[in-house]
């Protein structure tokens, strides 16, 4: 087989150049424009979204799905999800993380926390890996918590 495909010279010879198209690309619609989503549905759903991450705190649970997230809320996964990426810009495990961040940040403040890890204040503020930990400390601060916490008591 081949030999016969180097034997047929006729097939590898010549410019190949492709027909443009002539079908027009079909105009983009804005994001979401199919929703059945209001803005003020959106608006009412990010502000119990974020009444709830607030007041119960549920981003510090390891395990926490959008799913599950959404059950809290008595909303459709995607619905909830398209006012996360609406209203901050941000995938679902961006803002989740983000939270958790901040709650780090805010625990590793406290004095009577100083002699526990930064591990261990990861993991209290809702991580369950460090690798996850370190990917998003970095994404949010800009730098790895040691690089942050070496700035900071120099």
């Amino acid at each position: 087989i081949g030999i016969l495909g180097i034997n047929q010279v006729p097939v590898f010879v010549g410019d190949f150049i492709p027909a443009p198209l002539d079908c027009d690309p079909a105009p983009s619609q804005p994001r979401y424009a199919k929703s059945g989503l209001s803005p003020s549905q959106s608006d009412a759903l990010f502000e119990q979204l974020t009444q709830l991450m607030q007041k119960q705190e549920v981003y510090k649970n390891p395990e926490l799905s959008l799913g599950e997230l959404a059950e809290y809320l008595s909303v459709h996964p995607n619905y909830l999800s398209q006012v996360i990426n609406e209203k901050t810009g941000q995938n679902y495990y961006l803002y989740i993380n983000k939270l958790r961040i901040e709650a780090f940040l805010q625990v590793a403040a406290l004095p009577h926390k100083q002699h526990y890890s930064l591990l261990a204040l990861a993991f209290e503020s809702g991580f369950n890996s460090k690798s996850t930990f370190n990917k998003y400390f970095k994404a949010v601060m800009g730098e790895t918590p040691s690089e942050y916490f070496s700035l900071i008591r120099t």
